[in-house]
């Protein structure tokens, strides 16, 4: 990859567009999670020991090109400012004179956060015209959002073409982790890949068999799978219209040297909820009257041996119905497994998208892999073999 990053520039001086993700989730006027403002720390204080001055440019909400007040990034800039220990300037529109003057108003030091671009029309659109009035402002634009890399934006991938293009701490560490991880990994690689739905991983599935030694299919998607190979699965969530797409998924895994890693023996109840009354059968043993809510414990302990027996693991989705106990039984039995190889130095581990994130903190496994992205629609065109924009346009 050729993209370049804070190292590559001279900021002293200069002021520096800074795209980064704060779309924060809030409840009554409070953020209530402050985990996307944390992870822009780094490069924030690495622009400003670098002698640049911090202009933020971000996104919140869906106002869909109109200005929503309740949407306003006004509403960020206090668990901003407590989250970077720094004088947040806000600046009432993300070009023209509020942007101008919030720039000028702010010392070396401070941080500038404009307002939503989303409040023009033209930031969805890319249009030209908005990117060149937003470059007016800045000397350097540094896109920190993996996370919007996947959106073709003004901000996001207009303004690289007007400006030097550098990548921001948080997308440096994200793009590295996805070369060691897919572009070019230490073998065997092993991906798991769960959810509800074949459908909506067509893409995903599709790259991985050619790109992966091992791919593990767990939750809702492993039982299109069985039923692709005759195996009945009672009342269990299925997409049996989804039959020959999956057996030409296990074909193009078989001519591409890629096993494919289906659960042997699953944990079966009667009802969707937690505690409900379960057994582990054979995975072709499922009553007609029940449905497969997760792995059993023969299917952990061989997705155990492929990570014991791999390099490199790329994560995304659960194993099971992780969101009900027991049956995240096999989803944090796994994750703990390849925490562990991480830890002792014999597993290059990345994950992402947002079931996985939860899924892996929920089985204290999270802190433990060597990434994790929170980037979601992101993360899953990566893994799909898509061009992200953004990223793209760094390279230009």
């Amino acid at each position: 990859m050729a993209w370049k990053t804070l190292d590559d520039a001279v900021l002293a001086g200069k002021t520096v567009l800074t795209r980064v993700d704060i779309n924060v989730p809030m409840e009554g006027g409070r953020v209530t999670d402050t985990t996307r403002i944390d992870k822009i720390k780094p490069t924030v204080e690495d622009i400003i020991a670098r002698g640049g001055k911090v202009v933020l440019l971000a996104h919140f909400d869906r106002p869909k090109g109109k200005v929503v007040p309740e949407m306003s990034l006004g509403h960020v800039a206090p668990a901003l400012q407590a989250s970077l220990g720094r004088k947040v300037v806000f600046g009432a529109d993300c070009i023209g004179a509020p942007a101008i003057e919030a720039i000028a108003a702010a010392a070396q030091g401070d941080v500038v956060l404009l307002e939503n671009t989303r409040f023009h029309a033209g930031e969805e659109k890319n249009a030209p015209e908005l990117a060149a009035e937003m470059a007016k402002l800045g000397h350097v634009f540094v896109n920190d959002a993996f996370s919007a890399a996947h959106r073709a934006h003004a901000s996001t991938e207009g303004l690289a073409h007007h400006l030097p293009a550098l990548a921001g701490r948080l997308m440096e560490a994200e793009l590295k982790a996805l070369e060691a991880a897919l572009g070019t990994p230490v073998r065997p690689v092993v991906a798991v890949v769960g959810g509800a739905k074949v459908s909506t991983k067509l893409d995903l599935l599709g790259n991985l068999v050619t790109k992966v030694d091992h791919l593990v299919i767990g939750g809702g998607m492993a039982n299109t799978f069985l039923v692709a190979q005759g195996i009945e699965v009672g009342k269990s969530l299925a997409e049996r219209d989804m039959a020959d797409t999956a057996r030409a998924i296990l074909e193009k895994a078989k001519d591409a040297g890629c096993k494919i890693h289906l659960p042997i023996d699953v944990v079966v109840a009667r009802e969707f909820k937690a505690n409900a009354a379960h057994e582990t059968v054979a995975a072709t043993a499922c009553p007609a009257d029940a449905m497969i809510l997760d792995a059993g414990p023969a299917s952990v302990a061989e997705i155990v041996k492929v990570f014991e027996d791999s390099k490199t693991l790329i994560w995304n989705g659960p194993l099971g119905a992780f969101e009900l106990t027991p049956f995240d039984a096999a989803t944090n039995a796994a994750a703990k497994a390849a925490a562990a190889l991480t830890q002792e130095g014999k597993l290059v581990s990345v994950a992402g998208g947002g079931d996985t994130v939860s899924a892996l903190n929920q089985a204290g496994a999270a802190s433990a892999f060597t990434f994790i992205s929170t980037a979601g629609g992101a993360f899953l065109e990566w893994m799909e073999g898509k061009a992200l924009p953004g990223v793209e346009a760094l390279n230009a």
